[in-house]
C-alpha cells in the first residue's frame, strides 16, 4: 500500500469518524431535548394531579352544601304544609 493510498484511507476513516461523532453529538442533543420535554410533562402532570385533587375537594364541599340546602328546603316545605294544615284546621273550626 502506497503512502497516497494510506493517506486516502486515513482521510476516509477520519471523515467517517467525524460523521459518527456528529451523529453521536446530535443524538445526545436530541436526548437532552426529549428529557427536558419529559421533565416538563412530569411537572405539568403533577400540577394537573394537584389541580384535580383541589377541584375534587371543592366538588365534595359543594355537593355537601347542596345536600344541606336540599334537606333544608325539604324541611321548610314540610313545615309550610304543617302550617297550612293548621290554618285550615283553625278556619274549619271557626266556621
Amino acid at each position: 500500500m502506497s503512502d497516497t493510498e494510506l493517506q486516502d484511507d486515513l482521510t476516509a476513516a477520519n471523515a467517517q469518524f467525524d460523521r459518527a461523532l456528529a451523529r453521536l453529538n446530535q443524538s445526545v442533543q436530541d436526548l437532552g431535548t426529549r428529557m427536558r420535554q419529559h421533565n416538563r410533562m412530569e411537572v405539568d402532570t403533577q400540577r394537573l394531579v394537584h389541580e384535580r385533587a383541589r377541584l375534587a375537594t371543592e366538588l365534595d364541599k359543594a355537593a355537601a352544601r347542596a345536600k344541606r340546602l336540599d334537606d333544608s328546603a325539604h324541611e321548610v316545605s314540610r313545615r309550610l304544609v304543617d302550617a297550612m294544615e293548621t290554618v285550615r284546621s283553625v278556619l274549619a273550626k271557626a266556621e
